[in-house]
């Protein structure tokens, strides 16, 4: 492992780092979990090396495939939602990506498991969590809509970082009774980040802020 590389140096550095925690208290993340995650891993990593010198600034950046690794706000305050409620063992996210978000998880919770339906990026996201020694996260190259390969798993949260119109019913048949699930509802008109709790007598829906993800698509690339 290179920890020179993984510390950073210039606009990667652990000081550059602390800045963007400052940023992401001011914006309300007070969960001091989730502060200390987003200070240690090294999103630089994640992106082109082109753009790495852009890592620490609190915005969406492109990583290819018409896919963006999302605003850190954006991942440190859906990963503070996670956090609620009481304790969670397992998280299912749906979207791997370059696979900063499903780090960040893996900081959080006992276990994670994460789909990516475009092949590269599922690749590209084994490699990175690999080099980081996050062991963890099993990964599945599959499509997201249809959830974890194997219907019989239940998960304590479900993260999903695609818009949707209608939550797709396998992953309400994977959110175990009293769990959660966080994603951008597509109403339309605009996206609205919202957080899903399976009851006994069904789902309650608590709408949170505005947001703005790609689309939720099905099949493989």
């Amino acid at each position: 492992m290179n920890s020179m590389r993984h510390q950073g140096i210039g606009m990667t550095s652990q000081r550059t780092r602390d800045r963007l925690i400052r940023r992401l208290q001011e914006q309300g993340i007070h969960d001091e979990r989730v502060l200390e995650v987003m200070r240690r891993i090294p999103r630089h990593l994640f992106v082109d090396e082109a753009l790495a010198h852009r890592a620490y600034e609190d915005t969406a950046l492109p990583i290819g495939y018409g896919q963006t690794i999302s605003q850190p706000f954006i991942v440190a305050h859906m990963s503070q939602v996670l956090l609620e409620d009481g304790p969670a063992n397992s998280v299912l996210e749906i979207g791997t990506g370059c696979g900063y978000q499903t780090a960040v998880l893996a900081s959080l919770f006992a276990q994670v498991y994460s789909v990516e339906r475009i092949e590269a990026l599922h690749q590209q996201a084994r490699e990175r969590l690999a080099e980081l020694e996050i062991y963890n996260v099993q990964l599945r190259y599959c499509d997201g809509i249809e959830g974890w390969p194997n219907p019989s798993y239940r998960f304590d949260r479900i993260i999903m970082t695609a818009a949707c119109s209608e939550v797709p019913e396998a992953l309400l048949q994977q959110l175990r009774e009293g769990g959660m699930m966080v994603l951008p509802f597509d109403s339309g008109y605009d996206q609205t980040l919202t957080r899903f709790t399976r009851t006994r007598d069904g789902l309650e829906r608590e709408p949170l802020e505005k947001v703005a993800f790609v689309p939720l698509l099905p099949g493989l690339d």
